[in-house]
């Protein structure tokens, strides 16, 4: 998985695409204990789409807090659910347990976890939702809420 394992490291900065540098640059925002999702990723820096994101995280993902860019359903990253608990829980990250009972992997509890890019965390159903968090296949019909500034828009 590119950085993730040790792979296919840029030698300096100037080496990764710009809109690697950017997906980079969101996801360490990102506040401990808080996700987002590879579509708010997207959404937050108005270009290209939620696969476009994995690939950057997937690629070059390792020197960053990956663990805080998450699927849209809350499951963990596959192949590296141990390493992302461990790091969900350190921060105390919301996690809904699963169906089912012990021996199976929790997921993001999203509603309680998801950040929406401004100084606060996002906080289910108060509309702090990345837009586009209420609609599509993400999330369910809800409030729409509006993102915070980007750190390019400056103040």
């Amino acid at each position: 998985m590119g950085r993730m394992s040790g792979e296919s490291t840029p030698e300096g900065p100037g080496d990764l695409p710009e809109y690697a540098e950017r997906v980079l640059a969101t996801a360490e925002l990102i506040p401990p204990g808080r996700v987002m999702t590879y579509g708010d990723v997207a959404e937050w820096l108005g270009e290209s789409g939620p696969r476009q994101v994995g690939r950057v995280m997937a690629l070059y993902g390792g020197a960053v807090p990956w663990w805080r860019v998450v699927r849209a359903d809350g499951a963990l990253l596959p192949g590296h659910e141990r390493r992302a608990l461990a790091h969900y829980r350190a921060e105390g990250t919301p996690l809904r347990q699963p169906r089912g009972g012990s021996g199976r992997t929790p997921r993001i509890d999203l509603a309680a976890a998801r950040w929406d890019g401004g100084t606060g965390a996002a906080a289910a159903g108060d509309g702090a939702a990345p837009r586009g968090a209420g609609g599509g296949a993400e999330r369910g019909a809800g409030a729409r809420g509006h993102i915070g500034q980007h750190p390019s828009s400056g103040p």
